[in-house]
């Protein structure tokens, strides 16, 4: 194995993406998928609403000292931007605004983004150690969002003869 690989964690967080996926599919995907499709991408962006966690990662006792303060920062205020989104989303997709649809498309394609950019750069800190409290962020929550973004572009490209 590579020096610094965490195969503990490496599994944690396969596991967290597979059992994500299987409860999605399972109870999420179904209801999900019933529901008139602005009522389902208002639901799974009120779940991302709560991004604003990963600014943890700005704060001082929460992750180890020795943490990259440019990792912090990027985690942390990219995922304030995904929950701004989320939540500029939801209220668009409330109040049936012209260009909710494309509001919704930023804010996945943005979360997305965030979120793998995130992954990527915590492979090269190469030690999930130094997340500190945070270490659940991206063995538990991050797959949960993952996940949930898969559904998010699944409901966008839906076609209208498959919501009738």
């Amino acid at each position: 194995m590579p020096p610094g690989f965490n195969l503990p964690f490496v599994l944690s967080v396969a596991g967290a993406f597979l059992t994500s996926a299987v409860v999605a599919v399972t109870y999420v995907w179904p209801a999900v998928r019933a529901m008139p499709r602005d009522s389902a991408l208002r639901l799974l962006a009120a779940f991302h609403a709560f991004r604003f966690l990963g600014m943890n990662f700005m704060v001082a006792g929460f992750v180890s000292p020795h943490l990259s303060a440019d990792f912090a920062s990027e985690v942390g205020w990219g995922d304030l931007v995904a929950a701004v989104l989320a939540l500029l989303a939801m209220a668009a997709l409330s109040w049936r605004w012209a260009i909710a649809i494309p509001i919704v498309w930023l804010f996945n394609i943005w979360g997305t983004l965030d979120l793998l950019n995130a992954y990527y750069m915590g492979v090269k800190i190469g030690d999930p150690g130094l997340f500190g409290a945070g270490i659940y962020i991206p063995a538990l929550y991050v797959p949960l969002l993952l996940v949930s973004h898969v559904m998010v572009f699944m409901l966008l490209t839906r076609t209208k003869s498959a919501e009738a």
